[in-house]
């Protein structure tokens, strides 16, 4: 087969944007595509499988509603699976999609180390493997994700200007995945640009709203003078604003997504005070088109795709949307 341009791909890609912005969002979750859709080599049916790390959060809600849309457009059947951070359950989740047919999958992975396995199952399977959000090991034919890193130094520099470059902060940290690590290297390093500023202690909120809630709570009795706390995640970063409301103390949130809640708090002039918005729409949909174009026949696709992230604060959330 002829060798296909990176210029070819970006076609493909734009394509992929205005298909999907241009599709209604009535897709179906039940694995049904159109009678008339893309078709594989074999005459059947364009088969994708997508599986989520979780999909008990808006911003992988948002992400769904996108790769569906964009699904849709191409006349795809679709495969959905939910890991629940369950790595041995995202594997089996996977296995059965492979069993399936799956022509492409999609994977956002509960585990960066622990989903190879699935990765490498795919692959040997001639299954076109594209991780997005999150960076997964093993055989990947791409990878989609946000700048994790400039999530978490933004966030840092953000944080240090308003303490004014002195006090005492906290990270809620959360699971073992490639962003996660990025994020609080990124944090890192922005507080370690400010003398003044001492990181006192490192908990792991997990990325659920209880779950850190519980720990932000241990962290302000540990404390007591308590500056301000960085979350990996909106969702910590909520569970965090409860525990800081409730004791009543001064201590300012800053974290990395964009939720809907977290705006409506940073706007609302609270302890809540920044978070580094991502874009999970166009996360999913370059990934699908980064697939795509290679199940097309582009031989050459990008290893990486990073997509840029954005301060939200109380002079720019307004307005601010997944």
């Amino acid at each position: 087969m002829k060798k296909k341009s990176f210029a070819t791909i970006l076609g493909l890609l734009v394509l992929m944007f205005i298909f999907a912005g241009c599709s209604d969002s009535g897709a179906s979750n039940n694995g049904e595509g159109s009678e008339d859709g893309e078709t594989n080599a074999s005459g059947k049916q364009l088969k994708i499988g997508m599986s989520f790390q979780e999909m008990n959060n808006p911003y992988f809600i948002s992400m769904n509603e996108a790769f569906q849309e964009a699904a849709k457009s191409v006349g795809a059947e679709t495969i959905i699976a939910d890991a629940q951070h369950d790595v041995t359950k995202q594997i089996n989740d996977i296995d059965d999609m492979i069993q399936q047919g799956i022509d492409i999958l999609i994977i956002n992975p509960a585990d960066s180390e622990g989903a190879q396995a699935a990765v490498q199952a795919a692959h040997d399977a001639g299954v076109i493997v594209v991780a997005v959000d999150a960076q997964a090991e093993g055989p990947l034919d791409s990878f989609v994700g946000s700048k994790n890193y400039d999530a978490g130094y933004l966030a840092g520099q953000q944080m240090a200007e308003d303490l004014g470059g002195e006090g005492k902060v906290a990270i809620l940290d959360g699971i073992p995945v490639v962003p996660i690590l990025e994020r609080v290297e990124g944090f890192k390093d922005a507080i370690s640009e400010h003398p003044g500023i001492e990181i006192v202690d490192i908990q792991n909120g997990r990325q659920d709203r209880a779950e850190a809630m519980s720990v932000t709570e241990n962290m302000l009795q540990a404390n007591s003078d308590l500056d301000a706390i960085f979350s990996v995640n909106d969702e910590g970063a909520l569970g965090s604003l409860g525990a800081v409301e409730a004791s009543g103390k001064d201590v300012w949130i800053y974290s990395v997504d964009g939720h809907p809640e977290a705006v409506e708090a940073i706007l609302s002039d609270g302890p809540f005070k920044a978070t580094t918005a991502q874009f999970p729409r166009d996360q999913v949909r370059v990934g699908l088109g980064i697939a795509l174009a290679k199940y097309w026949g582009a031989e050459i696709v990008p290893d990486e795709i990073p997509i840029d992230v954005k301060l939200l604060n109380k002079e720019n959330a307004e307005g601010f949307t997944w």
